[in-house]
């Protein structure tokens, strides 16, 4: 019998599910289900796992567990979420779109055999294309020069209107799309918000004027495609504290969802009419290296928790609005899951309970939409080191995937 791999949908949304069935097999036949993808810059990625078929010689990922390979376990997007450089690739590189109009074509491939990951896999008997769409059809992108302010706009299909939100990612700078555009996808108008190193802003991240910002969100606020009467802001990392002194200050934005952020402000001074709250910093000394060249920066940013540095703390018992915060427990950037329990506390201090917390054991700093492939090490653009993210595969894929529909959740209740 010839043996046959049917990947459902061929096309869809990057953030769904697909389903991976192969049949045609001989009972408890093992074979290698490998993925192959590449960047926009040709850059290829691949993951393996092991399986057997089933007594009617058929495979489904959905039920049937793989028992080695990058991932164990019933994981039906485990091939997906498991992608990494390929051997001869450089180490430590994100699988991450540059441009969100092109979809990511995955190719998927049936071996005869158990090869383990990075030798040579046995003949193919099967193999598939699909491809992993950032944005729908429908979704309009619009290049962004509106006063300061600079970035994409991603409308739904439709008339509208639809509920606003800003993203923004964290200090590797630049225009960083794909969240925005699946948010589109969703049926939000989400406005993807650099604030350095992209077009006319500038290059380095010393300081920030919150006025920026202010001006994003009343833009956002006023087009005749987003609902009123307030906008919400999801952020990661720098982008996360960023969304904190946003929906504290500034009274457009009324639903903040911070991913691995710090509670107070960090490394660039952030400045609003006459106030300034100054930045907590790195001390260089306290990081570590191992032996294969990867720092561990965990250890090095000031503590919040020092009075010395209570100038640095942001206010955000004054938000009116309502926060989310999302935390990986193994975060190895920073300690995300301290920050938020400060937060936390100063809410409650105050007397505020307007505040989620999803906190989740094994996940690590770059909380992503689901099958976003997990990177436990990357290379960071602005040291140009390898710097330890934390987290584990499995965990830190369980802990995107829940998330996502959380995220939506929280912004459509606040949002409309």
């Amino acid at each position: 019998r010839a043996a046959s791999l049917a990947v459902s949908p061929t096309a869809g949304p990057a953030d769904e599910r697909v389903e991976t069935r192969v049949a045609g097999l001989s009972p408890g036949q093992p074979v290698t289900l490998r993925a192959v993808a590449a960047d926009d810059r040709g850059c290829l990625f691949q993951s393996c796992a092991h399986y057997r078929a089933d007594s009617r010689g058929e495979l489904h990922l959905g039920t049937d567990p793989s028992h080695g390979g990058d991932y164990t376990g019933v994981e039906p997007m485990g091939l997906f979420w498991s992608l990494a450089p390929a051997g001869m690739e450089k180490p430590y590189q994100r699988l991450v779109p540059r441009s969100t109009g092109a979809p990511m074509k995955v190719e998927v491939l049936v071996h005869q055999g158990h090869s383990p990951p990075g030798a040579m896999p046995g003949p193919v008997v099967a193999k598939a294309e699909v491809q992993r769409l950032f944005t729908a059809p429908g979704v309009r992108r619009i290049r962004l020069k509106e006063g300061v302010v600079r970035g994409s706009l991603f409308l739904p299909p439709g008339d509208g209107p639809f509920p606003g939100v800003i993203d923004m990612y964290g200090d590797e700078g630049g225009l960083i799309e794909f969240r925005s555009s699946l948010l589109a996808t969703r049926g939000f108008a989400a406005l993807s918000l650099p604030y350095f190193d992209f077009e006319d802003l500038p290059r380095v991240m010393k300081e920030l004027k919150l006025e920026y910002f202010e001006e994003a969100a009343r833009f956002l606020q006023r087009h005749p495609k987003v609902k009123g009467p307030g906008v919400g802001v999801i952020g990661t990392g720098k982008g996360a504290e960023l969304a904190l002194s946003m929906i504290t200050f500034l009274p457009e934005v009324v639903a903040a969802v911070c991913i691995s952020g710090c509670s107070s402000n960090t490394v660039a001074d952030l400045h609003y009419g006459e106030m300034t709250l100054p930045g907590l910093r790195f001390d260089m000394n306290k990081v570590s290296v191992s032996d294969s060249g990867v720092f561990d920066i965990f250890e090095a940013l000031d503590d919040p928790r020092n009075p010395a540095n209570s100038a640095c703390v942001i206010p955000i018992e004054k938000a009116e609005g309502h926060f989310l915060l999302v935390v990986g427990e193994d975060d190895r950037m920073w300690k995300s899951s301290l920050y938020a329990e400060l937060a936390i506390r100063r809410l409650r201090q105050h007397g505020k309970e307007n505040f989620e917390l999803l906190s989740y054991p094994g996940a690590g700093h770059r909380i992503d939409p689901p099958s976003t492939p997990f990177c436990q090490v990357a290379m960071d653009r602005v040291l140009g080191v390898p710097v330890l993210g934390g987290g584990e595969s499995k965990a830190h894929a369980h802990a995107q995937e829940h998330s996502w529909g959380k995220i939506q959740e929280f912004l459509h209740l606040h949002l409309g």
